[in-house]
């Protein structure tokens, strides 16, 4: 059984344990375009109202800023690069929003209060694309090997095999495994070469752990060590071998096994001595799932009028097009199973469904989706629309009365769904969506695994600020039109 391994080109390095950090220009970087984002709206904004006070204003509310997203730990090295962008910046820009209405209300200040916000409303979209930036330029890195963590695995085989396999899949993380140390009562040599080998009795004295970690920690230079917790390896084993390695100044990360959670559900907490991990259910009732149930009608009516001319010089074009209806419907199953009818412009020919069964064999996808890279169907008109997603728009009606959200998993086929298993349907938790973490990833260049591991992800985590990332995705994802077919 052998441990895949990350495909990163890995420079080699000397014995002794290295700290491979991130360019340090990150958080110079991060600071400048808060910076800037804060100080060039609001001078622009109050030279044209208020020229005398144009200067101090852009100072204070620079200064303001600055101090939000430090004491936010907005700029630590840990965080750079990691995580999502837009929800850490609105969150920031609303303790902003407050902390200077405090601010005016003690000074007694009289400015504008309208072209105030007005001008601080560019400081999260600013912050935003520079973190985007940055974290475009790490992932950059990480592929080539630089600005990773040298890990040692440690635990059972099945254990570190899942775990190693689970890392090899992305190169995006901070990890690269250099070697493993499997226990239990499995024979380490079916597995692969490692870096060393613990005993495989009963949990035995703490140095016969330590000793043979410790010397493959030297020997591979590495920066931390990953425990794969299990029978054979928890406990006062755990804790005997967190001393040996603090001891020796190594990081110990203890991975419990949880995938797709995201790190907003779980917190840590102690009892009798036991260290626990509580994982919260996603959001599915309160405050959050009405504001985006209001956020989604108001936002689609909104978009209908706006797009009003838009509707209106597609329907001609599939008119002059092909001869056949301008709005094709299709069945859809919706949130806990329910069937509704979903509108598209038509971009295939009338009988496109007949023909479906046809092309059955020349099937491009690895599951319960049928996509054709050339699908012989579409017409002329049908590729532009698909390309830019217009073919789309009229499912903006079904956010209004409700069958679909703005944002959510891709809205699938009866024929697709009699064919779910029971990880798969768990997809319909949620309304499906006009736009999705699929839609903004690739699309139809993504496999079916692929596809039901983001929905997954964003049925378990979703959060209103993850919605308007998707959004804002969705945007370069309509212009570059990748996947779209």
């Amino acid at each position: 059984m052998a441990v895949p391994t990350q495909r990163r080109t890995i420079r080699k390095q000397p014995p002794a344990r290295r700290r491979t950090g991130k360019p340090i220009w990150y958080a110079w970087a991060a600071v400048l375009g808060d910076a800037v984002g804060a100080a060039v709206p609001m001078y622009l904004a109050f030279a044209l109202t208020d020229g005398s006070n144009a200067v101090t204003y852009a100072t204070v509310a620079t200064a303001a800023w600055l101090l939000v997203r430090g004491t936010r730990n907005r700029y630590a090295e840990r965080r750079l690069g990691e995580r999502d962008n837009v929800g850490p910046a609105l969150q920031d820009w609303l303790v902003l929003i407050g902390l200077l209405a405090v601010v005016r209300a003690a000074t007694s200040e009289e400015s504008p209060f309208l072209v105030a916000l007005t001008a601080l409303v560019p400081c999260a979209p600013t912050s935003a694309l520079v973190h985007t930036l940055i974290r475009r330029h790490l992932v950059t890195r990480r592929r080539a090997g630089r600005a990773v963590r040298r890990a040692l695995v440690i635990g059972e085989p099945n254990a570190v095999d899942s775990l190693v396999s689970h890392l090899a899949k992305r190169t995006d993380h901070e990890f690269v495994i250099v070697g493993v140390c499997p226990i239990g009562d499995r024979d380490p040599q079916t597995l692969t070469p490692v870096a060393a080998r613990l005993g495989r009795q009963a949990p035995p004295r703490m140095s016969a752990d330590s000793a043979p970690v410790l010397e493959a920690a030297r020997r591979l230079g590495v920066d931390v060590v990953l425990v794969a917790p299990g029978p054979y390896m928890a406990g006062t084993r755990l804790r005997r071998l967190s001393w040996a390695l603090h001891n020796e100044e190594c990081p110990l990360v203890v991975v419990p096994g949880l995938t797709e959670v995201s790190g907003r559900r779980v917190s840590v907490f102690s009892v009798s001595g036991l260290t626990m991990l509580n994982v919260a259910p996603p959001l599915r009732r309160g405050l959050a799932a009405l504001l985006k149930a209001v956020t989604d009608r108001l936002g689609a009516v909104l978009l209908i009028v706006l797009l009003a001319p838009v509707f209106t010089a597609v329907a001609l074009a599939v008119r002059l097009d092909s001869p056949g209806p301008i709005v094709y419907r299709q069945t859809r199953i919706g949130r806990g199973g329910q069937p509704f009818t979903m509108p598209k412009f038509r971009s295939m020919v009338a009988d496109a469904e007949r023909l479906r069964h046809q092309l059955a064999a020349t099937n491009e996808q690895d599951g319960r989706m049928f996509k054709m890279r050339r699908d012989p169907r579409i017409t002329r008109v049908g590729r532009v629309l698909r390309h830019y997603s217009l073919d789309e728009l009229p499912q903006l009606f079904n956010v209004v009365r409700g069958h679909m959200s703005l944002v959510g998993p891709r809205p699938p086929l009866p024929d697709e769904v009699a064919r779910y298993d029971e990880v798969e349907l768990r997809r319909l938790a949620v309304k499906p969506g006009l736009t999705g973490l699929w839609q903004v990833s690739g699309r139809s260049d993504l496999s079916w695994n692929e596809t039901i591991a983001l929905d997954l992800r964003y049925v378990d985590n979703w959060s209103p600020s993850g919605d308007l990332g998707v959004l804002v995705q969705t945007v370069r994802a309509v212009v570059a039109g990748t996947g779209a077919y």
